[in-house]
């Protein structure tokens, strides 16, 4: 629908009707967001954001939080805006404030909420300049949080704000936002928090709300159901409880402790790994833990990720700790001049790397310091790009689908505003990434100008048993690095030529992906993941020796089994290996000691007598076989 000169979005809506989305709705001039109430310059083509539509959840929970800040300051006058986004799972607002809120806060200021949604009044946009935006914010509004924050815009001469309720809250902020209060119909805010200025631990500490709305109350309601289904996987409970892995603050915030239970997973994950790397031709490889200085002044790294590394001073030379596994990679391709006749060639390491997490976002083992990567670095010729693409695409499937992920998505990022490589590079790179996803027959969305500044990628989120999406898999193509590294090879013309590079992870960070695969199964891994697969339980001492011979069987055939050997009633024993969620518990007593058999206990209690050992070894062997 075409727009005429000087006519509002809003009375162009009013025309379309009832049938209007809830969610949001939109203008666009020249790629700006416009709401409803801001007056057009120009003709432009009517932008309808419904519920369903990709930017409706994010668009609904920016205005939440707007009406959530100003309840807050509405009920709290000293209280203090800073930063206020919507994010993946709802939004949040940080303020400063006095006294920390209470619980009994958050249910007034949602009561207040209710009652600025009720009142129906629109979002109005309007813009200052710099210098008026940073006198509202010193002289009316006494936020030096805000003036920071506009004292650190370049290139601009005038910034957005955005208020409701009658113009009674206004705030900077880029928008868009639905068209009036009322259209968010669900809204429930859910904890709070400590969180500091900027995640900076040395900076003002702040007061956290975190909320979530939805267009309906039977959305919010099937997502509150999820929250609690969501804590009862929590991997930060979960871990220490089935003796994996502590993630606790006394040692080292982000430098998580895996017991060997948890190891024992990981290294299940790293043979698996291996395994497929190898089939797929890949050669592994292993870097150090620190380079010199020169090193990530070459990648770049010191220029633009410096406030992430870790320094160590050597003896009056700089060293870094290695926040990513790419350079190395780079220089053990450099040890030697390669022919295009053995090009692809295809790196990959499990390699450990250190970054410096600001203390406010560190979060179990989903964010930390010190993690495992599982990189990998394939040197091609332009002419192999979509092949090597479409293999790894495969690899992808085959990982999912093992560890039992039933739904994940693709996206393609293309070239930012800023960004290096040729033109023709990236139209190349970027073909190639569509291509790619069209010969495999798997759908995908675009998010244009969100590549990175060095190549355009395909990103994998997989959604877990509850519904919950993670971001996993990345396969990017890498203008810089070859560039800066020099790497080349040989050409048929007997001429150095720069090879494409893609950087792919599929794990992404190996005890990230331990976690999410705790919260995935509750606990409950699969037998071939299992750190212990089955349990010997004698029923007496005096079975304690066949108990043991039971464990040494399986234990040879490459099963890891445990016989429970302590002073412990049976009934005790059972309970333990209950709630350690181990797959089978194996009882052994006088009919099996008499029939040198065992019973056996599955997840669920139910129990099958007089199984003979080889016949249930090879039941076993065939789940691990098969993934199960």
């Amino acid at each position: 629908m075409e727009i005429e000169q000087g006519q509002t979005v809003l009375e162009v809506a009013e025309k379309i009707g009832p049938g209007l989305a809830k969610a949001a709705l939109t203008g666009k001039v020249d790629g700006d967001f416009v709401d409803l109430t801001y007056n057009l310059e120009k003709n432009c083509e009517l932008e309808i954001i419904t519920p369903k539509s990709d930017d409706a959840f994010h668009i609904l929970n920016h205005s939440a939080a707007h009406i959530m800040a100003s309840a807050v300051v509405a009920l709290f006058p000293s209280a203090r805006p800073t930063i206020g986004p919507a994010v993946d799972e709802g939004f949040y607002y940080d303020f400063a404030v006095e006294t920390p809120f209470s619980q009994e806060d958050l249910e007034k200021i949602e009561a207040k909420m209710e009652e600025i949604i009720k009142a129906d009044t629109f979002f109005v946009r309007e813009e200052l300049t710099i210098k008026e935006a940073i006198e509202y914010y010193k002289i009316k509004e006494d936020n030096k949080f805000k003036v920071e924050i506009l004292e650190e815009i370049e290139d601009s001469n005038k910034v957005s704000f955005y208020s409701h309720d009658n113009g009674k809250f206004k705030d900077l902020c880029k928008g868009p936002h639905v068209p009036s209060t009322n259209r968010i119909m669900a809204v429930k805010l859910l904890t709070v928090s400590s969180a500091f200025w900027r995640g900076d631990a040395n900076r003002e500490s702040l007061q956290r709300i975190y909320g979530v709305a939805f267009p309906t109350e039977k959305e919010l309601k099937k997502h509150l159901k999820m929250l609690e289904e969501a804590k009862k996987r929590d991997h930060r409970i979960l871990g220490p409880q089935l003796d994996l892995f502590d993630t606790a603050d006394e040692w080292g915030p982000g430098m998580p402790l895996i017991f060997p239970k948890g190891r024992t997973i990981l290294e299940v994950l790293r043979n698996f790994w291996e395994k497929e790397q190898k089939k797929a031709g890949y050669e592994i490889v292993q870097t150090p833990h620190i380079f010199k200085e020169i090193v990530w002044q070459t990648s770049g790294h010191t220029e633009y990720f410096i406030e992430n590394m870790f320094p160590v001073d050597l003896r009056g030379e700089l060293w870094y700790v290695k926040p990513m596994n790419c350079p190395g990679h780079m220089m053990i391709y450099n040890r030697r001049a390669y022919s295009y006749k053995e090009l692809p060639v295809r790196f990959s390491e499990m390699g450990t790397v250190y970054r410096y997490e600001l203390s406010g976002v560190l979060h179990g083992l989903f964010r930390i310091r010190g993690f495992t990567q599982d990189d990998a670095h394939i040197f091609m010729l332009p002419s192999q790009l979509e092949d090597e693409i479409v293999n790894v695409i495969n690899m992808v499937e085959h990982f999912y689908k093992t560890f039992g992920f039933e739904k994940w998505e693709y996206f393609i990022s293309t070239k930012p505003a800023k960004a290096i490589g040729t033109e023709e590079g990236w139209e190349h790179a970027t073909n190639a990434l569509i291509n790619a996803m069209e010969r495999v027959n798997i759908p995908f969305k675009i998010k244009k100008g969100e590549g990175a500044f060095y190549g355009p990628k395909i990103d994998v989120d997989v959604k877990d048993a509850i519904g919950r999406k993670w971001q996993l898999s990345t396969i990017q193509v890498d203008f810089n690095l070859p560039e800066r590294f020099g790497i080349n090879y040989l050409g048929e013309d007997n001429q150095k030529h720069r090879p494409y590079v893609i950087h792919h992870v599929i794990y992404g960070a190996i005890e990230r992906f331990l976690a999410i695969l705790v919260e995935h199964y509750e606990g409950k891994m699969p037998v071939w993941l299992s750190p212990i697969q089955v349990v010997v339980i004698p029923i007496t001492d005096n079975h304690v020796n066949y108990a043991k011979k039971v464990e040494e069987e399986f234990n040879k055939a490459e099963i890891r089994a445990k016989a429970d050997t302590s002073g412990e009633r049976m009934e005790y024993k059972i309970r333990q290996a209950t709630l350690n969620k181990i797959p089978y518990i194996l009882n052994v007593g006088d009919k099996e000691l008499e029939s040198k058999t065992i019973a056996v206990r599955s997840r669920g209690n139910k129990v099958e007598f007089g199984v003979k050992i080889p016949d249930f070894i090879n039941k076993i062997l065939k789940e691990i076989e098969n993934y199960q």
